[in-house]
């Protein structure tokens, strides 16, 4: 751990500007917007510097600056949450006309996904505030890696979880004792029972963007793709989008990085993935619209972008939206035997999330909206062992 401190400020809303304090805790804004935590980056560009992180600890805690925890010593809550590695397809690439595809790994992280990211920090932090006990909706993945940290901090978590979920994630949120609530539906009703659970208790809602602080763990993976780029980003990242947090912490990281002048004032162009089963964000974007409308019957075998309305939507959109990017969206046919080609040509067996940014790319490509000699990442959310290996489009 470097000794390095959080320039942590305060809290603010990205709808209606309003400001709160950052040691207390929070939830959404009055307006019903999440908030969101900022930092002095004129005290964090003094030590966040190349050299200094030439001397860190290879692991997201690295960029202490920049996280809010303000007593890592002491409240970090760690599993070995190393840097995840960026690895060529270039068999891939090859056949699909993208000679710079890489994908960047999240599935080698503690619990076996991105999820570890929000987790981490978002529980680091909730400790360091006094929180005890937590409740969160979740359709899998998220569920494990905060049930497995929360048992790190010694809190109880209690998940909601619809019934159609994965087996198992089921096995794995109970496999570390926590108190699990199973629902008919999808993510949207888990996430209406888990507001009853909370109303009823008062426990601390750790719902997505419902607190400030798993966003600051998602935002490092921005941290690390422009590090590991040689501190120049991609020209495009694809990311499977559900709530969309991860989307919404790198553009948020590539911000701070340009403040703090690590990174020239240049933003890859970011695009939001979606299954053709549960794709609001995609018609959003079609419409031209800040926001998305709920999407009736969502349903895809990319289980964890399933998400028929994301609370930080307006987010993601921004993010798409100053980027020049794009949202699309793929067939669940597709996602499954893209899946199947990365692994024959490749070795590597990719989530079905991650598969769909492949799938994203390669139509991109062929319509030219991915330019000849573009670097181009994807992100592949979670280990493919991790799911189910035998799906097939229904």
């Amino acid at each position: 751990m470097s000794d390095a401190i959080s320039s942590l400020s305060h809290l603010d809303c990205p709808k209606c500007a309003a400001v709160q304090p950052a040691d207390a805790i929070a939830h959404l804004c009055s307006c019903g917007s999440p908030l969101l935590a900022r930092y002095d980056l004129a005290r964090a560009g003094a030590t966040l510097t190349r050299d200094a992180l030439s001397t860190r600890a290879w692991d997201l805690w690295r960029y202490a600056e920049l996280l809010p925890i303000r007593d890592p010593v002491r409240n970090a809550v760690k599993l070995g949450e190393t840097v995840t590695p960026i690895v060529p397809l270039a068999n891939v690439g090859k056949t699909v006309g993208i000679a710079m595809l890489s994908v960047k790994d999240e599935g080698t992280l503690p619990t076996g996904s991105f999820k570890a990211r929000g987790a981490a920090v978002g529980l680091s932090r909730a400790r360091e505030l006094g929180v005890t006990q937590f409740a969160m909706p979740t359709n899998g993945n998220a569920g494990g890696a905060w049930a497995a940290y929360g048992r790190r901090a010694g809190m109880r978590a209690h998940l909601v979880m619809p019934k159609g979920a994965p087996l198992i994630h089921r096995h794995e949120c109970a496999a570390v004792g926590a108190t699990l609530t199973f629902v008919d539906g999808v993510l949207a009703d888990a996430g209406a029972r888990c507001a009853q659970i909370v109303r009823d208790t008062g426990i601390y809602d750790a719902s997505t963007l419902r607190e400030p602080y798993r966003i600051e763990g998602k935002k490092t993976l921005g941290f690390e793709i422009a590090e590991q780029g040689g501190w120049r980003v991609p020209d495009v990242i694809l990311y499977p989008t559900g709530g969309g947090v991860g989307m919404i912490g790198i553009a948020k990281a590539l911000h701070e990085l340009i403040e703090i002048g690590l990174i020239a004032d240049r933003l890859p162009r970011m695009v939001a993935v979606q299954s053709a089963g549960c794709a609001p964000i995609v018609r959003a974007f079609e419409a031209g619209a800040r926001e998305s409308k709920f999407w009736n019957d969502a349903k895809t075998v990319a289980y964890g972008i399933t998400v028929p309305k994301a609370l930080g939507d307006f987010l993601v959109l921004n993010a798409v939206y100053e980027s020049g990017g794009c949202a699309i969206a793929v067939e669940d046919d597709e996602i499954v035997q893209t899946r199947k080609r990365v692994a024959e040509s490749e070795g590597m067996i990719l989530c079905l999330e991650g598969a769909a940014t492949i799938a994203a790319a390669a139509q991109l490509r062929a319509s030219g909206w991915i330019r000849d000699g573009e670097r181009v990442l994807a992100i592949n959310t979670a280990s493919g062992l991790k799911g189910d290996l035998t799906a097939s489009a229904p």
